[in-house]
């Protein structure tokens, strides 16, 4: 069996504390395994860490190692 190449997973940050947060990730497109849940590190998150918040994780074929982006803050939000 070999490993996936190419991903998008999307995740929802659940909960969180000063040093870990629990996120639940759906594959894009969705397929019928249903979500998984991680506990990341904070450091791993690279934006503000607020629970319900969405975050990716995106590898393609020329990336050795997945990267994690935020979801865009809308103008609005951030006030």
């Amino acid at each position: 069996m070999e490993p996936l190449a190419s991903f998008v997973l999307i995740g929802t940050i659940l909960s969180t504390d000063s040093f870990l947060s629990t996120v639940e990730f759906n594959l894009n497109p969705a397929t019928n395994g249903g979500p998984s849940i991680a506990v990341l590190p904070n450091k791993a998150i690279p934006c503000d860490i607020k629970i319900g918040k969405k975050i990716y994780i995106v590898k393609n074929d020329s990336q050795k190692i997945p990267v994690i982006t935020c979801e865009k803050e809308e103008e609005n939000e951030r006030r």
